[in-house]
This record gives C-alpha cells, sequence and structure tokens, in this order.
C-alpha cells in the first residue's frame, strides 16, 4: 500500500487522468490494474510521471466484454489529461478544451477527487520492470499512427474507399454510355438479346452461391486500416546480399549480422531500442491482448538468442536482455505457458540455444553467471529441461541398407 508520505507527493506532483461520460460497468486499467467503474467514476489521480498504458474495454448490460482497446502516454508532472467516452464508437477520444477550459481543471481539480481513483501504486515497481527501457520516443514510433492499439485488428472495405467508388462510378458510366451507343446500332434482336445478358448477369449476381469459391468472390474485399497498425521494426534478412554459401550458412546459424543491422538501422545505433520493443510488444501481448505482437516478440527474442558474436561484443545489451526476460517470465499466465512452451516449445527451444551460445563464447565472468544463474532459476522455477538437445539439433539416424 502507498504510504501518507508518497500519497502526498504523488498529490502534488503526479498527473492526471479525466474521462467524461465513461458508462458504469466499462472495464478501464492503467498499467496493471484493471477494474470496472463505477458509476461516479472520472479518472484516475496521482499518477507517477512517466511512461503508462490505458486501456479499456466497452461492457454490455449482460457482463459480456467487449475487445479491448489502449494508449500509451508519457505523462508528465502535474499534466491533466482530459479524455471523453464516446458511446457510438464504444471508444475514448480526445476532450476538445480551449486552454481556459484546461486551467478550469487545473483550478478545480480538488473538486474532482472523490471521483478519481487512485493509480495503483502497489504494482508500479512492476510495471517499471517491465518497461525501464521503453522511451516515449520509441513508443510513438511503434504505436499506430492514429494513436491507441487495440486487440481487434480494424478492418475497412475496399469498395468503401473513396476513389475507388469514384473508380467504380466512372467505369459504370462508360459502360452505360457504350450500352446506349451500341443498342443504337443494334436491330430489334441484338437489343432483346442485350436486355437478356444484363437479366441473366443479374440474376447470377442475386443467385445463392454455389461454392466456398463462389461465396468469397462476392463478399467485399477488406483491408487493415492503415492507421490502425502497429508499427513494428521488421527484422533484416539474415545475411549481406551476394553472401557466399559458405556466409549464407554462416549467418543463418549465427544472427549476429541480422541484430547489428538492426540496431543500426532501425534504432539508431542504440542498442536498447530492441530491448524497448521487446518491452512494448510484451505488454501490448499481455495487458493489450494483441497476438500479433506475440509475434513480434518471438522474432525479437529468437534473434537475440541466436547470437553468437553479438554476444561477445554487447555483452551489457545481454545482460539487460536477461533481466528483462527475468521479469516478463514472471508474469506469464500459467495456461499460456501451456500454448507457448508445452506445446510449440518455442521459448524453452530459443533459451536453450541461447545458453549453449553463453557456454561455447568466451565472455565476461558477470555475463556467464547471469545467464548461468537464470538457466537454474528457470528449472528450478517451471522444471524446463535444457540439458537435452532439441529435435532439430538431434542426430539423424540414416538407414543404409
Amino acid at each position: 500500500m502507498m504510504d501518507q508520505d508518497t500519497a502526498q507527493v504523488l498529490f502534488r506532483e503526479g498527473a492526471f487522468l479525466i474521462m467524461n461520460e465513461v458508462l458504469e460497468g466499462t472495464e478501464f486499467g492503467i498499467d496493471y490494474l484493471s477494474w470496472n467503474v463505477g458509476p461516479r467514476f472520472r479518472g484516475v489521480k496521482m499518477i507517477p510521471p512517466g511512461l503508462h498504458f490505458v486501456y479499456y474495454s466497452a461492457c454490455s448490460k449482460e457482463g459480456d466484454t467487449g475487445p479491448r482497446k489502449g494508449f500509451f502516454h508519457n505523462f508528465e508532472k502535474k499534466e491533466i489529461i482530459v479524455k471523453r467516452w464516446n458511446k457510438l464508437e464504444e471508444d475514448i477520444e480526445d476532450e476538445q478544451l480551449s486552454s481556459e477550459d484546461l486551467q478550469r481543471y487545473h483550478d478545480n481539480i480538488c473538486d474532482l477527487d472523490r471521483n478519481l481513483g487512485p493509480y495503483p501504486y502497489e504494482h508500479y515497481k512492476k510495471w517499471v520492470s517491465l518497461t525501464n527501457h521503453l522511451t516515449w520516443s520509441l513508443c510513438k514510433g511503434l504505436q499506430p499512427v492514429r494513436g491507441r492499439v487495440a486487440a481487434v485488428t480494424d478492418f475497412i472495405s475496399s469498395r468503401s474507399n473513396t476513389q475507388s467508388r469514384k473508380d467504380t462510378m466512372e467505369a459504370n458510366v462508360r459502360d452505360k454510355s457504350s450500352d446506349q451507343s451500341n443498342e443504337c446500332l443494334q436491330d430489334e434482336r441484338g437489343e432483346t438479346s442485350q436486355s437478356n445478358k444484363r437479366t441473366q448477369e443479374k440474376e447470377e449476381a442475386d443467385s445463392e452461391p454455389k461454392n466456398l469459391r463462389e461465396a468469397e468472390s462476392k463478399l467485399p474485399q477488406m483491408e487493415v486500416k492503415e492507421d490502425s497498425m502497429i508499427r513494428f521494426n521488421k527484422i533484416p534478412q539474415k545475411y549481406p546480399t551476394g553472401s557466399s554459401p559458405t556466409q549464407i550458412t554462416k549467418y543463418s546459424m549465427d544472427s549476429s549480422y541480422a541484430l547489428e543491422k538492426m540496431i543500426s538501422e532501425c534504432y539508431n545505433g542504440d542498442e536498447n531500442g530492441i530491448l524497448g520493443e521487446i518491452q512494448f510488444s510484451f505488454i501490448c501481448l499481455l495487458i493489450g491482448q494483441i497476438y500479433d505482437a506475440f509475434d513480434q516478440w518471438k522474432h525479437l527474442v529468437h534473434l537475440l538468442c541466436s547470437c553468437e558474436d553479438a554476444l561477445m561484443k554487447h555483452e551489457n545489451l545481454f545482460a539487460n536482455f536477461i533481466t528483462i526476460l527475468y521479469f516478463q517470465v514472471q508474469e506469464i499466465p500459467e495456461d499460456f505457458f501451456v500454448d507457448i512452451v508445452s506445446q510449440n516449445n518455442f521459448l524453452t527451444t530459443t533459451l536453450q540455444e541461447f545458453f549453449s551460445n553463453v557456454e561455447g563464447c568466451p565472455l565476461s565472468n558477470t555475463l556467464r553467471k547471469k545467464a548461468l544463474r537464470f538457466r537454474e532459476h528457470l528449472t528450478q522455477k517451471f522444471k524446463w529441461d535444457f540439458t537435452s538437445e532439441p529435435d532439430d539439433c538431434a542426430p539423424v539416424v540414416v538407414d543404409l541398407s
């Protein structure tokens, strides 16, 4: 629990998130705690300055919860952010305020105090341990253009696109004009044939589809809304263009080239950038419930675990990577372990490769001991076996008879 001195400091220096017109029962959360709001809920107070994740889900009267949505924000000291619930969209939007309106919120913040929930400070250390390498600049670059993430991808029909409608309309006008010109030149028999053809086409369009392919052809073409997509960094090709077969083999086994290229091109040479993206992906997965983030998290974890040369060059990077995984593994739900460990065996296989590289490379005692302590911790707590070879590394018996 928060002591009185900390509470007073946070009330003076902390930020406020004002939420107007949020419906009773809506699921609302910040960082590591969520709750269903009551009728007098107006937001959150005493938010520690820094990066936080705000998320929410609409709930029906029957208690059904909608897809989770959320946004990251870097709260400044004493900052007041004002949002409004959009009932039609079941989403949160910025409250349009003048400077005078915002000043009134500052002047009257004490009047709102009893309707503001305190930031869940008991979980703050855990939140920091999961986001300590995630900077606001990196977060802004990864977030969708519209500024919020969603568990369910937003699609738009390509036919509803303005340009598409315009093109279709122009094509219809041309076709109609062409039909009229042709009909003027056709005899009565030709006109009847043209009319019959249009009638047949209409009947075919209105008829029940005969198979799956025909049914799919009648569906509108859906495209992901570009402003809703998380802008994950793409992992580079594992080997340089023009590599010899020997080099391709080397770089396929050692991902150091891809890691160095990614650090240089995606994070402007800052090796902590990839750690921040791992944390961003994990938060989007664990709290945002975004499955696409799981794929990116797996790709980045595997990239680091399959490095050899870079392991010796970037010891501080890999020491921090171990710490990140230590805290993340503590937070993965047990039923999730069943999916990603027992069935797909991703994490144990990937970490086994990492520990093998640690034992085979000339590293400092500090990094080696940290890695082996982490392996021992995983073995004791989760009973993971890192001693047996993974299936793809086991020797293959060839029958020559």
